[in-house]
C-alpha cells in the first residue's frame, strides 16, 4: 500500500468542526441513558464537604464523561479530551474537561467508593433487563473471583506497597495496588463484571473476599440468574468463610485447596486404580487405541476440610495429576497433584473441564488493562478507586453495546469493539434541522453498526434516565 498522492507540509489542516472520530459512543451512550445509569450516578453519589469548592458539583454528568471516555478508550484522565474533539460537543450535552472530572475523583474516599461500587452492581441488573447479557443464566452461572497486581511508580501513590504477583510463571515482589474482582458469566455469554475493589498492594488476595462473593451473587440474582451459581477461585479463597459465604448465598463451589498434610495425605490415599485420563477440548485422540493422547488424570475422595474451624464441610477433593515435565527419563511417572475442593454433582472429569475454565476471568483482566487500566492515573487512592469503578461500568457498557451489535461482538475484546464500532468516523450534517451521521462507505462492520444503531437509537419506548 503507497500514499497515492504528493502532499505537502501544510496539506494536513485540523479545521473540520462537524467531524467525529468516535460516533460509536452516540449508540452506546444511548444505551446508558435507557438503562439508567445517569439516573443511578445521581441517585446514589453524594458527596458533602469538599477540598475544592466546586468539586463536588455534577457528579454525574462528570463521571458520565469518564464512562464514555473509557468506551472510547481513554486509560488516563488527560485522554478525556478525546470527547472535546470536532463535533462532539453538538452531539453530546455536558462533556466536561479532564482537569474538572480529575477534581471530582479527587474528592472520592472510601465512602463514595462504595457508592458507586452500588451503582455498578445496579445498573448491571438494568443492563441485563434491557440486553440478553447473561444468556442461558436460567441454566448455569459461574462467579469466578481472582485479585490482581496493577504496578505504580513514584513516590506519591497513596496505597502502593509491594506484592507479590507472578511474570513468567515466576512468583516475583512488585509495588503497586491490587483490585479485588468478581465476574459473572454463562457457558453461552462473556464474563462482566459483577464488583471490583482497589486494594493496596500488599493485601493478601483473599482478604474482603466472603463479602465480595455475597454481592456477587446477590448481584446475579438481581440480574436474572436463576439457575444454580458455581464460584470458582484459585487456593488464595479456599477457606472456610468463602465457603460459608457460598452456602448461605445458595451457590456452589469449586476452590483450589492449599496442599497441606492432610490433603496431601488424602491424595496419597486414592487407589491406583481410580485414576481417568480427562478429555480436554482439543485433545488428540490415539487413531490405533482410541485412548486420548494427554499426560493428566483425574479422580476423586471424599475430604473433610477446616477441620480446626467450627463449621468443618465434607465434600468432593478432585485431584488433577500431570507428569512432572522435569523429569522426562524417569524410570516411573513423577506427577504433579493439583486439588480442588467442590460440592458439585458432575462426573469427575467434567467437574476438572468446569473447574479449569475460571482462568476466562483473566480475559476480563486482559481487556481493563488493555483499555482504563493500563495506568493508575491518580496519585491519591480515593481516585484510583473511583477510577477502577467506572472502568467496570465501561466494561460492561460496552460488551452490552456487542451484544446487541450481534455475530461474533457478543464475546469480542473491548479493543475489537472500539475499533470496529465505538472509534468510528463520521461526519455531522443537519439537513433540515435533522442531525444525520455521515459514516465511511464500506465500512467492513457496517452491518453490525447499523444493527447497534437500530436496537438503541430505534428502540421503543426509549427509557430516558
Amino acid at each position: 500500500m503507497q500514499v497515492s498522492h504528493r502532499f505537502t507540509v501544510d496539506s494536513a489542516v485540523f479545521d473540520d468542526e462537524h467531524l467525529v472520530s468516535c460516533a460509536g459512543l452516540v449508540p452506546v451512550m444511548t444505551l446508558a441513558d435507557q438503562t439508567g445509569l445517569g439516573r443511578l450516578l445521581g441517585e446514589k453519589i453524594q458527596i458533602g464537604s469538599t477540598r475544592v469548592k466546586s468539586g463536588a458539583a455534577n457528579p454525574a454528568p462528570k463521571l458520565s464523561t469518564i464512562i464514555a471516555g473509557m468506551c472510547a478508550g481513554a486509560d488516563s484522565i488527560d485522554d478525556i479530551d478525546v470527547l472535546r474533539h470536532g463535533g462532539m460537543k453538538t452531539l453530546f450535552a455536558a462533556v466536561y474537561a479532564p482537569s474538572t472530572v480529575g477534581t471530582l475523583l479527587r474528592e472520592f474516599t472510601f465512602g463514595h467508593a462504595r457508592q458507586l461500587e452500588s451503582v455498578l452492581g445496579e445498573h448491571l441488573g438494568a443492563l441485563c433487563e434491557r440486553v440478553d447479557l447473561l444468556a442461558g443464566a436460567d441454566r448455569q452461572v459461574f462467579i469466578d473471583i481472582d485479585s490482581l497486581l496493577r504496578p505504580v511508580y513514584g513516590h506519591a501513590k497513596q496505597g502502593a506497597s509491594f506484592g507479590h504477583t507472578k511474570i513468567s510463571g515466576k512468583q516475583v515482589l512488585r509495588k503497586g495496588l491490587s483490585p479485588l474482582a468478581t465476574t459473572i458469566s454463562t457457558p453461552d455469554s462473556a464474563p462482566v463484571v459483577a464488583g471490583i475493589r482497589l486494594r493496596a498492594g500488599k493485601t493478601g488476595s483473599g482478604k474482603g473476599a466472603a463479602r465480595m462473593l455475597a454481592q456477587a451473587i446477590a448481584t446475579a440474582r438481581a440480574a436474572g440468574a436463576t439457575g444454580p451459581i458455581l464460584v470458582r477461585a484459585d487456593s488464595a479463597y479456599g477457606n472456610s468463610t468463602v465457603v460459608a459465604a457460598c452456602r448461605r448465598g445458595g451457590a456452589r463451589f469449586s476452590l483450589v485447596l492449599t496442599k497441606t498434610a492432610a490433603v496431601t495425605t488424602a491424595i496419597e490415599a486414592i487407589e491406583d486404580d481410580s485414576w481417568m485420563p480427562v478429555n480436554y477440548p482439543g485433545a488428540v485422540r490415539d487413531p490405533d487405541t482410541g485412548a486420548w493422547i494427554s499426560d493428566a488424570e483425574v479422580a476423586e475422595t471424599t475430604y473433610t476440610a477446616f477441620t480446626s474451624t467450627k463449621h468443618p464441610i465434607t465434600a468432593r477433593l478432585i485431584v488433577r495429576r500431570v507428569k512432572d515435565a522435569r523429569y522426562p527419563d524417569a524410570l516411573f511417572p513423577v506427577w504433579r497433584y493439583h486439588p480442588f475442593f467442590t460440592d458439585t454433582d458432575l462426573p469427575v472429569d467434567q467437574a476438572d473441564i468446569t473447574h479449569r475454565r475460571h482462568a476466562i476471568i483473566e480475559t476480563v483482566f486482559a481487556d481493563l488493562i488493555d483499555g482504563p487500566l493500563a495506568h493508575m492515573p491518580s496519585g491519591r487512592f480515593g481516585a484510583n478507586s473511583a477510577w477502577v469503578l467506572c472502568a467496570a461500568i465501561a466494561h460492561n457498557l460496552t460488551r452490552a453495546a456487542g451484544v446487541l451489535a450481534g455475530g461474533d461482538h457478543g464475546k469480542a475484546r473491548g479493543a475489537t469493539l472500539r475499533r470496529r464500532i465505538i472509534n468510528t468516523p463520521a461526519r455531522l450534517t443537519r439537513p433540515q434541522r435533522r442531525p444525520v451521521l455521515h459514516l465511511p462507505v464500506h465500512w467492513p462492520w457496517k452491518q453490525s453498526w447499523i444493527t447497534l444503531w437500530h436496537d438503541t437509537i430505534g428502540h421503543s419506548p426509549p427509557r430516558s434516565a
